[in-house]
């Protein structure tokens, strides 16, 4: 969402920061907050001036009109304001249909005035500018502002100077004020762009001789503008409607919301009801909590939330287990339910997102069957009947009742089901399985592209000029007086205000794509791409719609797609400049750029006179930003599609990115075809559900085109409409609107005047506003309404009383559709054509897989580590227990190495072996080599490796050896003299044995320490003992015959893997055998030869070499002579 209100505090902390003005503002940063906590004492010496000034204190919870509630105290000294606040803190307050309770108060210095010097001013947006309203009588008795006071609007990208303030708002304002007011305005227009504001109301604005007084502030900021504005902001608290309290779980779910790509919204409603609803999509959402209020539930719908954008297995887990901890609090007598609903996913994999789901379900099964919770589930779009199977599963093992359906069940059926309204079938029908859409049902391999190239169900034309068929606005009321609510000629009074000019730009093109369309595409969206050539193919077009992508983050290259069968490579260039030149034949951009570059990128895109439609995927562009675009697209005759939009689709011609789903929802909605019904829509997710019911009523789409959710989208529902209007072919046309704004009264006008002539069905999405008690900002930036005319309830009558036909609800808006289109056909303005099947696409090997279709050997196999999920594994830990239980390196080794939890002992003897190999001088050969290839001029790596090449038997790699030679000998039986004795006569060298510089007599510390930690924490050291043994024999001979380092760990490390409890006999011998323990020192030492490494490095030495006098040169004796 975009525009958020803030506390007065903080638009007065902005204001009195940022205003840039000659003009004196008095009482800068003069406030004081008051809450459950403060400390009176500690807040007059914060602010000393509560205890000289007279003060005002009221409460600072977005609460309009406080003065006439009575929730003002004016004029009170400090002991005063102390009793005014006492009488009102946590006491509940009724404002409107709003209950609540006070807890934020604002204490301010009262500012003496007569009631001519107040003054009133607000600034607000529009989709054309800003308009800035001021009327010269302020204060509490202001009225009906609208009416009253003079306005003037500040195009977008205009300035506002003092003259037009002057001549335009200050007509009535005595004239030694007019040079302070008509700064100050300008001054705080300016303030209100540079910060991002959408609304910014002061009354009243106070004006002496002294200067002015800011005294009530009211405002929205664009919240989408925070990587702007964060400097200026800082971090900002929303704080919620009044009426409504602010949970940690929707703190929570808003911070998961800031740190993922997806898109996560959670309201509590009401915490003790028993709906609860977990919906994927904005639209959606909306969809299920108009359903619900409609049939009488709004007193138990407990939360309104959605879930969208392909959140991961881990965001959606998170997500549903807050809303299971949520309703398993409290206990409701006839039990809970829970709706877990969606439209038909664009490009989400439903299956992967209910993995989140289900492990939340068997989290919570216990609480979940206490509180006797029935869910019922409805979801279509990729891969969505492995989902359902999977939540039925569930259901199954749990013991949960878990109703599922799928996309051949209306999408708000399942509430009606949950409320008992209508009866749950035992075994609802299922749609065929994805894979079956892929096969032609016929046997040739494809099809003649000419079936699919003009209108479905008219008359093939050669072009598209022909004149559009005539039909009448309306059929006769009593074919749909089962269905329609009766008209009853109510239009809100302020709809003539609402209208604009329903004209459209004639530089615009009525077409937007033809089947020769071709588009560029902006970001490396592949599987977009991959779509967008699928779906080219399935309609039989010559060549792909993707001329070639864009992506400044690398060099041109080529990247690979598929073609049907074949593969083919598509140009990716580096800038949109090379792009556009290359391909001049473009004249569509899809840009699937970021919030933060979309603006750039859609800017040098309208510089290319080629590209006439552009369609911008990105979701939280800043609504100023946004305005700026429309004003340079319709200088320049371009179509904008979106901001926060799928995109939009025409079948058998051409599809924007992800719309439509995958290939498997394209065959099932006929979306390879066109069909005589248009559709606009704000929503992307509920385009795709209006395929699916189009489909099924109908012969099918002609065109449908997702607006976006923003407040201000590019093009408007009049814009697609009126193109509708006068395209062949398009004999009826389906509109979804929703509540905010004021674009569906230009459709209301279009009708009454006659300028749209084909009849038009319409529903209006969130008549469920209406019936909360405090403000609910719903999944769109735009789904917000600001007056009584934009609510969807007033909308929906406006277009009843025009003549479009409005079901009573979203569940019988198909049956409206159907009806609508039976009487075409009857009267025979639609002839259904005969469906031709379309030709095969192959299905992604992926993809495939995804979906269970197939099966493959893997070329790899592992069971140390999995990085797949949401989080890192290693041998089935996840890496926050390894952080949690302080397993240390020793525990993780022990995991990755011999996938076993160590006892902690056995990883502190890891690590301690770890450290006494790390390192042994500088003249060993292995540090010896590092520092030879580090003086060389080589990297990190290749010095390391060169030292490391040098372990072996005769360097470090003893620990193995000495391992086997012992092993072998105690398990035998042989005595520890037969062994040394035998080794002798083999002419072998006993493994671990044996030192150039420690003896008995000068003895080896690192082997003292290891060996007194071992007695002391070993379970048994049969091993070592017997290697201690041969040390006697060995060292009665020769004093440096000592068990050195790498002998006593081999021998040490067996024990340990005998008698830990972790390992059978088998296993711990097999880790031996297969180099396990060399592992250790290679590991230590790694450490080590790094450190010569930077050492030499950090010491700036020069190349090594060897000098001669430590080198003796025998050439053979013939030579020398």
């Amino acid at each position: 969402m975009s525009a958020k209100a803030i506390s007065e505090q903080t638009g007065k902390d902005f204001l009195y920061k940022y205003i840039c003005t000659s003009v004196d503002v008095q009482n800068r940063f003069s406030y004081a907050r008051v809450t459950t906590e403060t400390d009176w004492d500690r807040l007059t010496q914060e602010h000393p001036w509560l205890l000289t000034e007279r003060l005002v204190v009221k409460p600072d919870q977005l609460i309009k009109r406080r003065g006439k509630l009575g929730l003002v105290g004016i004029n009170l000294d400090l002991q005063g304001v102390k009793e005014w606040v006492r009488g009102h803190l946590m006491k509940e307050t009724t404002v409107g249909k709003a209950k609540g309770v006070l807890k934020n108060f604002l204490i301010e210095p009262f500012v003496p005035h007569t009631q001519e010097e107040e003054f009133y001013v607000c600034i607000y947006a529009t989709r054309e500018g800003d308009h800035v309203l001021f009327h010269h009588e302020g204060g509490m008795e202001v009225g009906d502002v609208d009416t009253k006071a003079q306005r003037l609007m500040v195009a977008v990208d205009d300035k506002l100077s003092e003259d037009q303030v002057r001549d335009q708002l200050l007509t009535h304002v005595p004239e030694n004020k007019k040079e302070v007011l008509s700064s100050f305005i300008v001054s705080l227009v300016n303030f209100y762009e540079d910060l991002y504001f959408t609304y910014l109301e002061i009354n009243p604005l106070v004006v002496t001789d002294q200067g002015v007084y800011v005294l009530d502030m009211a405002a929205k900021i664009d919240a989408t503008a925070d990587y702007i504005c964060k400097a200026k902001w800082g971090d900002i608290e929303f704080p919620p409607p009044f009426g409504r309290e602010a949970y940690p779980e929707e703190a929570y779910i808003a911070d998961l919301d800031a740190k993922s790509g997806a898109s996560l919204k959670l309201t509590l409603l009401n915490p003790c009801g028993r709906i609860w609803t977990m919906v994927a999509g904005g639209g959606a959402s909306v969809v299920y909590s108009d359903t619900i209020c409609d049939l009488g539930g709004v007193d138990e719908l407990a939360n309104y939330g959605e879930y969208s954008g392909a959140p991961s297995e881990q965001q959606t887990y998170d997500y549903a287990k807050t809303i299971l901890s949520l309703m398993t609090r409290e206990k409701h007598p006839e039990g809970k339910v829970l709706i877990i609903g969606g439209s038909i996913a664009n490009f989400t994999n439903v299956a992967a997102t209910f993995k989140g789901i289900v492990r939340a379900i068997k989290d919570y099964q216990g609480p979940l069957k206490e509180h006797e919770v029935t869910i019922f589930v409805r979801r279509g779009g990729p891969n969505y009947q492995e989902g359902l199977r999977v939540m039925g599963e569930v259901g199954k093992t749990t013991g949960i009742p878990i109703h599922v359906f799928g996309t051949e069940t209306h999408m708000t059926a399942i509430v009606g089901m949950a409320m008992g309204h209508r009866p749950i079938p035992n075994q609802p029908p299922m749609d065929a399985h994805t894979a079956n859409f892929l096969l032609n049902a016929s046997n040739s391999a494809m099809t003649p592209a000419a079936t699919r190239t003009a209108s479905f169900s008219e008359p093939r034309t050669p072009n598209d000029a022909t004149p559009a068929k005539k039909s009448k606005a309306g059929l006769p009321a009593d074919s749909l007086h089962s269905i329609l609510w009766p008209l009853k000629n109510v239009v809100t009074a302020d709809w003539k205000e609402a209208q604009a000019s329903s004209g459209c730009s004639g530089a615009k093109a009525t077409t937007l794509f033809r089947k020769q369309t071709k588009a560029i595409v902006w970001g490396m969206q592949t599987r977009a791409v991959q779509g967008m050539m699928d779906f080219d193919y399935v309609c039989s077009r010559d060549e792909p719609s993707v001329a070639a992508m864009v992506y400044p983050f690398t060099g041109d290259h080529k990247q690979k797609f598929y073609w049907g069968h074949k593969e083919i490579l598509l140009p990716v260039y580096k800038n949109m400049a090379d792009a556009m030149k290359r391909h001049p034949e473009v004249d569509v951009l899809i840009s699937f750029a970021s919030l933060r570059s979309a603006y750039d990128s859609t800017i040098e895109a309208m510089q290319h006179p080629q590209i006439h439609t552009i369609a911008i995927i990105a979701e939280g562009i800043p609504e100023a930003q946004t305005r700026k675009l429309i004003k340079m697209a319709d200088e320049k005759g371009v179509t904008i599609i979106g901001p926060a939009t799928v995109g939009g689709i025409k079948p058998g011609c051409f599809k924007i990115g992800n719309t439509g789903g995958m290939l498997d929802n394209i065959l099932a909605s006929k979306l390879y075809r066109p069909g005589s019904v248009a559709y606009v829509s704000r929503s992307g997710g509920m385009s795709n559900e209006l395929n699916n019911i189009i489909s099924r009523t109908t012969d099918g789409v002609y065109e449908g085109v997702a607006i976006g959710g923003d407040r201000y989208p590019g093009s408007t529902f009049m814009d697609h409409v009126l193109r509708y209007q006068d395209t062949p072919g398009v004999e009826m046309i389906v509109m979804l609107g929703e509540i905010g704004g004021t674009e569906e009264y230009k459709i209301c006008q279009g009708i009454r005047e006659g300028r749209i002539t084909k009849p038009v069905v319409c529903w209006c999405i969130g008549t469920c506003a209406t019936m909360f008690a405090s403000e609910v900002q719903f999944g769109h930036a735009g789904a917000c309404a600001n007056q009584a005319s934009e609510t969807a309830v007033a909308k929906n009558q406006a277009l009843r009383d025009a003549g479009a036909y409005v079901p009573k609800s979203f569940d019988e808006l198909g049956n409206v559709i159907k009806t609508v289109y039976d009487e075409l056909v009857a009267n025979g303005t639609i002839i259904p054509a005969q469906e031709v099947p379309p030709p095969t696409v192959p299905m992604d090997y992926s993809w495939a897989r995804e979906l269970g279709l197939i099966r493959k050997p893997a070329s790899f196999m592992t069971s140390i580590c999995d990085e797949r999920g949401q989080e890192l594994i290693y041998a089935g830990m996840p890496i926050t227990e390894v952080f949690k239980e302080e397993m240390g390196l020793g525990g993780v080794l022990g995991l990755l190495w011999f996938q076993r939890r160590l006892p902690r002992y056995a990883c502190q003897f890891i690590e301690m072996c770890l450290m006494v190999t790390a390192d042994h001088g500088p003249a060993v050969s292995g540090a010896h080599n590092t520092i030879v290839c580090a003086r060389a001029g080589k990297d990190l790596i290749s010095s390391l490796t060169s030292g490391l090449l040098t372990i072996g038997d005769r360097f470090g790699g003893a620990l193995d050896a000495a391992a086997k030679q012992f092993s072998k000998a105690f398990d035998s039986g042989m005595l520890p003299m037969e062994f040394v004795n035998k080794m002798k006569k083999d002419g072998k060298l006993i493994m671990g044995i044996g030192h150039r510089v420690k003896s008995i007599n000068n003895p080896d510390m690192r082997v003292q320490i290891l060996k007194d930690f071992v007695k002391q924490h070993f379970t048994s050291t049969q091993l070592l003992d017997y290697a201690l043994d041969v040390e006697k024999i060995t060292t009665s001979k020769k004093p440096n015959l000592i068990l050195n380092v790498d002998g006593f760990i081999g021998v040490a490390f067996v024990d340990l893997l005998r008698t830990c409890g972790g390992f059978t006999r088998d296993e711990a011998d097999e880790f031996v055998e297969i180099g396990a323990l060399n592992g250790i020192f290679v590991l230590g030492r790694s450490m080590g030869f790094i450190g010569h490494y930077l050492d030499q490095k950090r010491l700036k030495q020069g190349l090594y070499r060897h000098p001669w006098d430590d080198i003796s040169y025998v050439l053979p004796e013939h030579m020398s002579m």
